[in-house]
């Protein structure tokens, strides 16, 4: 499970020669996948002369990039697509038209249902579909109600338009590049398997290419996605498969990539040759997101994670053998059905045990369709309430003395976008922390060293070292 975000597209307008310039706006939920997914139907719709806007009202097409990880997805949708049916009529009221699109993991799974209780939308379109949304968006404007939910047999990636230079600039010297989708492990908790399909991995010159394109407009950090990232095996020359360590080496062969990242990852699929990667290249930043869920044997088993706590606390040890400057960060589940208090006192002694720069952590929500929802023993919501709680403090305080422990420290800060104060940047460390910076905005990209003076509950303060 990844962080939960909400990102409006923002993307500069760009002139196309059609006579009535059609406006897109798009709204995304959930995890960076998502970010991504978003950009390439951008991208896709260029094609077809739609220019992104911010201001909803002014929009042709509005599209909400949907996911259904957390409890209530499905009603947050529904909630919004209330308010998008009120402003399609007020815009037909005075002769605009509007399509509503539904995207991402809700449509996957509910299309059918959207379409029943949503008149006001035209189209709903799953993950794996992106690349048709032009044609449907056609076909819409024809005067159907489109259903694009089939996983498609041909590769999306092949068919979806890479950004132009222009674009990619715009969003900055840091992207996102998905490598690999769906997911196998059928965790009992969690939708991904049916929302995104069987594990499928690009091949590495199609990686390589969409790489090198990031680089040539600027991007200097690529951060690498999948459901299950660390399970990329892929196409290499000759049709040899290759693992994620050995396509991280490649990367960083490109000419002005700087920084490489992953997300997110399963503790069964770290293998040799990536902790080898994490110790051997300069690029690989010293930062891993590696769920476990629960420090229980017993809770991990009833999910289905076919690991151990102490088969975990071990691949921890041998990675940070290999990488001793590594930070950890993870996903924690409280609330389980049939989580005893013993076994939410196992997952306190585990953060203990390990120690997270960072971490995510939820209320265990029932998601029909999995394993998990037809479970007996379902935790009251005033239990997992009081252990939420006490969990995120004690990650928290976890997080905070990792934040402290870096002051004083030098360290090379990649300065990416401009602070809230005059004459301000911020950067990402490392460690995936933002930084405020004094430097000058023509500095963004540069890689600088600074030493860190303060540490703010979300964020570091530093001074550039002469």
């Amino acid at each position: 499970m990844t962080q939960e975000i909400a990102v409006l597209s923002t993307k500069p307008e760009m002139a196309v020669e059609s006579p009535a310039v059609r406006k897109v706006f798009v709204k995304t939920y959930g995890c960076q996948m998502n970010v991504y997914d978003s950009d390439r139907m951008t991208d896709a719709l260029a094609k077809d002369g739609y220019v992104s806007t911010d201001v909803i009202e002014d929009a042709d097409l509005v599209l909400l990039n949907t996911c259904h990880i957390r409890e209530k997805a499905a009603e947050k949708v529904y909630s919004a697509l209330g308010r998008l049916r009120d402003l399609k009529k007020k815009k037909a009221s005075e002769g605009r038209e509007m399509m509503i699109g539904v995207a991402g993991c809700v449509a996957q799974a509910e299309g059918d249902e959207i379409l029943r209780r949503a008149p006001a939308v035209d189209l709903v379109i799953g993950p794996q579909t992106y690349h048709r949304l032009p044609e449907a968006l056609k076909r819409v404007q024809r005067g159907e109600r489109v259903l694009e939910t089939d996983y498609a047999v041909e590769d999306k990636f092949e068919h979806l338009p890479a950004p132009d230079k222009a674009k990619t600039r715009a969003r900055g010297v840091t992207a996102f590049l998905t490598v690999q989708e769906g997911c196998d492990k059928f965790c009992t908790f969690c939708v991904v398997p049916y929302t995104r399909g069987s594990e499928v991995s690009r091949p590495v010159a199609q990686i390589v290419a969409e790489a090198q394109k990031l680089v040539d407009a600027g991007v200097r950090e690529i951060t690498l996605l999948g459901q299950n990232v660390n399970a990329w095996h892929g196409a290499g020359p000759d049709d040899e498969k290759w693992g994620l360590g050995e396509l991280l080496h490649r990367l960083t062969k490109i000419e002005g990539l700087a920084r490489l990242r992953y997300t997110t990852s399963h503790p069964r699929d770290m293998d040799d040759s990536l902790i080898a990667a994490h110790r051997d290249l300069k690029q690989l930043m010293p930062y891993l997101h590696l769920p476990i869920q629960s420090g229980s044997n017993r809770i991990l088993k009833a999910m289905n994670r076919r690991h151990t706590t102490a088969e975990y606390i071990a691949l921890i040890a041998r990675i940070k053998a290999a990488r001793p400057d590594l930070a950890l960060s993870g996903d924690f589940i409280v609330g389980f059905p049939g989580e005893t208090d013993e076994d939410f006192e196992d997952t306190l002694r585990l953060v203990e045990t390990v120690g997270y720069a960072q971490a995510f952590s939820f209320k265990y929500s029932t998601r029909p369709g999995t394993p998990g929802a037809d479970l007996e023993d379902q935790v009251p919501e005033d239990v997992k309430a009081k252990r939420l709680e006490r969990l995120q403090a004690l990650l928290l305080s976890q997080q905070n003395a990792f934040a402290q422990a870096c002051i004083g420290k030098t360290i090379d800060l990649l300065l990416e976008k401009p602070g809230r104060m005059p004459g301000q940047l911020i950067g990402r460390s490392p460690w995936l922390q933002s930084v405020n910076v004094d430097a000058k905005s023509s500095q963004i990209g540069d890689i600088v060293s600074v030493r860190i003076t303060g540490a703010g509950p979300n964020s570091l303060f530093a001074e550039v070292v002469s």
